[in-house]
């Protein structure tokens, strides 16, 4: 898939859920799962790479990296990437992108800074000199006057869609897509609250929600279970009954679509969303995604 692909879910009327990976296994299983889209994290590569919480300094460098190994895994399905630093200029902003496509990522989400002009600059040098990537606009307003401003002016430079933190009442959602109707949004969906409250897919896309992030889920989920498991095997001398994938199934975490049909393990040719086949492989179907 391309940038093309990525604008074609910005401007479906539907939500499209985002889920976080992190390498190529958990690409692979999103895949697997019927996900259209991806999201790599600073989080999640500051977790999962440095083990250490992210301070919103995870390089550049080192995101476009780490997408390298993901793409053959996501088997055409784009990949969001986060874009934190790395756009003190115009200059550093095109560099950066173009780093990004180079390694295979059809979107990236630019944090805002505290000048809402220069942010705005740089979108539009963005959109002007690196066409081929989708740009999502985090915006970080103080209060919901100022994020509709912000949300207007990225829009204006020619940011794809806005995505507001700190928002997420259908009140505000539905000022803000008042204020811009034609602005397709994205919205992060918290990782640590209960699901009470929240509002539902047929409210967020009512209030012009197209993407929603789940960026760390999975790695939460993921680290937890090693969690318990580290802590059967230190108690109890092995892992015992602690829920896992059956062995004869990891072999096919990475299996390409021909592969996974024929039965071979012969390297096959990347496919589309619209040419995986419906079947899946025995055992994978049963893991919890």
């Amino acid at each position: 898939m391309t940038a093309a692909d990525l604008r074609a879910l910005l401007a479906a009327d539907h939500l499209t859920h985002v889920p976080g990976v992190w390498d190529p296994a958990s690409a692979a299983l999103a895949v697997r799962a019927g996900h259209r889209a991806a999201h790599l994290s600073g989080q999640a590569i500051a977790a999962t790479m440095l083990g250490r919480p992210d301070l919103g300094y995870t390089p550049a460098t080192q995101i476009a990296d780490r997408a390298t190994t993901l793409i053959p895994a996501l088997e055409g399905v784009p990949l969001l990437a986060d874009a934190d630093i790395g756009y003190d200029s115009r200059d550093d902003a095109v560099w950066t992108a173009l780093s990004y496509q180079r390694a295979g990522i059809s979107g990236l989400i630019l944090d805002d800074g505290k000048d809402a002009g220069r942010s705005a600059d740089r979108i539009a040098a963005l959109v002007a000199q690196v066409p081929g990537i989708v740009l999502v606009a985090r915006v970080r307003g103080r209060g919901l006057a100022d994020t509709i401003e912000r949300c207007r002016a990225y829009a204006g430079a020619g940011a794809d869609a806005v995505l507001p933190e700190d928002i997420s009442e259908a009140d505000d959602l539905g000022r803000l897509r008042a204020a811009l109707p034609a602005v397709p949004l994205a919205v992060n969906r918290s990782e640590t609250a209960s699901g009470r409250g929240r509002l539902t897919g047929a409210e967020l896309a009512g209030s012009g929600v197209r993407l929603v992030l789940h960026p760390l889920a999975a790695v939460l989920a993921a680290l937890r279970a090693a969690s318990l498991t580290y802590r059967t095997i230190a108690d109890e001398g092995d892992a015992g009954d602690v829920d896992r994938m059956p062995l004869a199934a990891l072999a096919t975490v990475s299996e390409r679509p021909a592969a996974r049909a024929t039965g071979s393990n012969r390297p096959a040719t990347r496919a589309t969303v619209s040419d995986r086949p419906a079947a899946v492989t025995p055992g994978i179907d049963k893991i919890d995604t």
